[in-house]
């Protein structure tokens, strides 16, 4: 039989090595555990930063046309891939649609209103009190014809209008006095040529109307003149209407207009 002291000893190793493998078993476990929360810990942080920092995606549609939308990790499967995007994509398409069909509700409850005339270049703009612009016209000219069964459409700068109303003026004494019109000068010239033009073949000037017809320009009445023949054409086209005589002419008739 051992000694007591033989015993003491040998619970003593016995011990010994327990703690000691006790000792190195804790170290290493710890060890273990402290490496695996060590790299757990940097990955949460990793997809913690790629969250945190928008996961923009930049989609680009069918048209080239760039729609910005937040692609995250809706599936949660810890990641943002190509099932994310796409989901990203069709919400925005969604939002897209939602917004053109909420214009076109609000263009059907209240329709745009067209530009009005006088905004719109080209169209030429109705006159306050509703009357048509032609209609004016032909209003307007129709009272010039009545000022005097000789009326002279003319413009001030054009040599041929003074040399008719020259001839007309300063050589014959007419009577009631022709109605000399400076198309330049009127407002409505440009119209009231225009409706001339219409009315009687003859776009330019001078126009010279006896009783509303024209008997042409200045070429015509100088043909007249020259054929001794002007006063006859007036005084016949005037009916009866018109007195005319030339102003310095000799032997003239008695009883007569020359």
């Amino acid at each position: 039989m051992p000694s007591a002291r033989r015993v003491r000893f040998l619970v003593m190793v016995g011990m010994a090595v327990i703690v000691t493998t006790l000792f190195f078993t804790s170290k290493f476990g710890s060890d273990e555990s402290s490496a695996f929360q060590d790299f757990y810990g940097k990955t949460v942080n990793a997809m913690e930063r790629k969250r945190g920092s928008g996961g923009a995606q930049i989609i680009m549609d069918g048209k080239g046309a760039t729609a910005v939308s937040e692609a995250k990790d809706k599936d949660g499967d810890g990641s943002v891939g190509e099932d994310d995007v796409q989901q990203a994509k069709e919400m925005a398409e969604r939002l897209r649609a939602a917004e053109q069909r909420a214009k076109d509700q609000a263009n059907a409850k209240a329709p745009l209103k067209p530009d009005a005339p006088s905004e719109v270049v080209g169209v030429e703009a109705q006159p306050a009190d509703g009357s048509d612009p032609a209609s004016k016209v032909e209003a307007t000219l129709n009272e010039m014809l009545k000022k005097s069964p000789v009326v002279v459409f003319s413009k001030s700068y054009c040599p041929y209008s003074k040399r008719a109303k020259g001839v007309l003026l300063e050589k014959y004494t007419i009577d009631p006095a022709p109605y000399i019109v400076e198309l330049d000068e009127h407002p409505m010239g440009k119209e009231l040529q225009a409706k001339l033009g219409e009315m009687t073949g003859r776009s330019t000037v001078p126009n010279i109307m006896v009783n509303g017809k024209s008997i042409g320009g200045s070429d015509e009445i100088n043909e007249l003149d020259a054929r001794k023949t002007l006063i006859d054409k007036i005084k016949s086209m005037g009916n009866k209407r018109v007195s005319m005589k030339e102003k310095f002419a000799k032997n003239t008739p008695k009883g007569g207009d020359r």
